[in-house]
């Protein structure tokens, strides 16, 4: 499956929270998997320019799965933060999460920072861990599933991405 349908031609960028070694780490490990599963080429990270700069050739860009090595949520230099420019540009991102961050309330707090600032919010995708889809469910984020080490999730992932894309094409 690829998401290349009409209206789903921009390119997901691919969010981590943490400190820049652990989010560059967690996207080396899921990326590659995550972008094949669905049917995205896996692209280059974000250049180390100004969000302006790195963002706006994204906007010509096919479909794909750009990691943002750093998090969001980090102040820059000067002012302001990538959720805020992911957000003015009306970037979709999907939020690529460790089984071990669920055990405290950053996913919840990664979904609020996202929706604050208006980041289309593809959806949530946990990496290693135990899947646990009672608490996922229970959590009312938008959660798209899990990376299972031996792939058996991946298309129930691929149909929720592609639903979810239309849900905030149509917001």
């Amino acid at each position: 499956m690829t998401l290349s349908r009409p209206g789903m031609q921009r390119p997901l960028v691919l969010v981590a929270a943490g400190p820049a070694a652990a989010v560059i780490a967690l996207q080396q490990q899921a990326g590659p998997p995550l972008a094949s599963a669905l049917g995205l080429p896996w692209c280059e990270p974000l250049a180390d320019r100004p969000p302006q700069q790195a963002l706006a050739p994204l906007a010509q860009q096919g479909p794909g799965l750009v990691p943002l090595p750093l998090d969001p949520g980090l102040p820059l230099p000067g002012a302001g933060h990538w959720a805020e420019a992911l957000g003015a540009w009306r970037q979709p991102v999907l939020l690529l999460l460790a089984g071990d961050q669920l055990d405290s309330g950053l996913p919840a707090a990664m979904a609020a920072l996202l929706h604050q600032w208006q980041v289309p919010l593809a959806g949530l995708v946990q990496w290693g861990g135990s899947w646990d889809p009672d608490a996922r469910r229970g959590d009312g984020l938008p959660w798209l599933g899990w990376l299972a080490p031996d792939g058996a999730e991946l298309g129930a992932m691929a149909r929720a991405l592609e639903l979810r894309w239309r849900q905030i094409a149509d917001a």
